[in-house]
């Protein structure tokens, strides 16, 4: 039991330590990088002796090394595999380089964490140690599906706003960097974030139709995928973008409203059952309770 319990201490500081690794979701564009690192890294020589760069130590060793260890496991993937992950991790704004191998990283922690807590708990048989065992790889899952969820929510409750903000920038003579400037100024949010990445990339000399399906390849939602084709494709016909940003704005608050509606009509459906099996027996008992007990009193 005393060892089980050092493990058990042992994972859970493993765990806490890749939870503040993967709860870095920015992903920081470097230009040395883009230099190939041409130049050197940033050293300060004092008394003959090249000084270690500034920082503290969770910045210096603790991120450096679960970043390896991120990397070495997301490289035991196949390929397939791991684009896919990276994919779901963008979508649900885990952006991190080394956010593939922090989430295997914590499927595995989950899988043997869980079912350690339950055995000291309760006995458990080995049909019930595989379950929970199941189950502990799973709850990074759920965890990851339902931020994207959430992700996607915001996305839908901000998308024709900022459409809006577009189309008036536009028209008042800005060009499109400039609306997608105004737009990161003056709002908040997903949408206001991955914009302001996407004028960063823009600077930095990348194509402004790679960064706008990049965009859309993050964020994962048909109405921005929609956005984002519209605008390459305006791009390269030549149409005006205020035309087409007005066009967009009025197709996704008549989806929205489709939507509001569709929800509307499917409220009945859904509360069908609760009256049924909650609410009439309810009403039956107080109805005809009394009547019942007074029948059954009349034949005694």
């Amino acid at each position: 039991m005393e060892y089980m319990t050092l493990l058990l201490v042992f994972l859970f500081s493993l765990f806490f330590s890749l939870a503040l690794g993967w709860k870095e979701k920015g992903e920081k564009i470097n230009v040395m990088q883009r230099l190939g690192r041409s130049a050197p890294l940033e050293e300060e020589i004092v008394n003959g002796k090249i000084a270690e760069r500034k920082g503290s130590f969770r910045e210096r060793v603790i991120i450096p090394l679960f970043k390896r260890i991120f990397e070495l496991l997301a490289g035991l993937l196949p390929g397939g595999m791991t684009a896919s992950t990276e994919i779901r991790l963008k979508q649900a704004g885990f952006n991190s380089e080394a956010a593939v191998g922090a989430f295997l990283a914590a499927r595995l922690l989950s899988g043997i964490v869980l079912p350690l807590l339950i055995c000291l708990i309760l006995p458990v048989p080995f049909a019930g140690w595989i379950i929970i065992f199941m189950l502990g790889l799973s709850l990074p899952g759920l965890y990851l599906a339902a931020c994207r969820r959430r992700r996607q929510e915001e996305i839908e409750k901000t998308l024709p706003d900022i459409l809006d903000l577009l189309t008036v920038s536009v028209e008042a003579g800005l060009g499109f960097d400039g609306a997608i400037l105004k737009v990161t100024e003056k709002s908040r949010g997903v949408l206001a974030e991955e914009f302001h990445r996407l004028i960063k990339e823009n600077r930095m000399g990348k194509n402004r139709r790679d960064s706008l399906r990049d965009l859309a390849a993050r964020l994962g939602n048909e109405k921005v995928d929609s956005f984002t084709r519209a605008i390459i494709q305006a791009e390269q016909l030549g149409i005006g973008f205020a035309n087409v940003l007005r066009l967009q704005a009025e197709q996704v608050r008549r989806q929205r409203k489709q939507r509001i509606e569709e929800a509307a009509m499917k409220a009945p459906v859904k509360m069908l059952i609760p009256l049924v099996l909650f609410i009439f027996p309810t009403i039956f008992i107080v109805l005809l309770g009394p009547a019942v007990l007074k029948i059954i009193t009349i034949f005694q």
